[in-house]
């Protein structure tokens, strides 16, 4: 499962608001959106929110649009304290 995220996020690093959009920096939260899912780690809520303002980025990314678009996503953001819509509205 993670050789397959690796070769899925090897697509294009982009900077926002200070911050390096690349869906590599979500790999902490490859369990949490495996199946079972399993509670994300403080690593993955940190990236979580550190990567927020890359994600309608990432939707138009046909190569980490699968990873954004998992249902399990709304739940790691939830569970994270991320009070925005998930996956956002863009």
């Amino acid at each position: 499962m993670i050789l397959c995220a690796v070769a899925v996020f090897s697509g294009e690093t982009r900077t926002v608001e200070a911050v390096t959009c690349s869906p590599i920096e979500l790999i902490p939260c490859l369990p949490a959106i495996s199946t079972p899912p399993k509670p994300p780690s403080a690593a993955c809520c940190r990236k979580v929110k550190e990567q927020l303002p890359c994600f309608c980025g990432y939707l138009k990314d046909p190569g980490a649009k699968p990873f954004i678009d998992n249902p399990n996503i709304p739940k790691v953001a939830s569970s994270c304290g991320v009070a925005h819509a998930f996956p956002p509205k863009c």
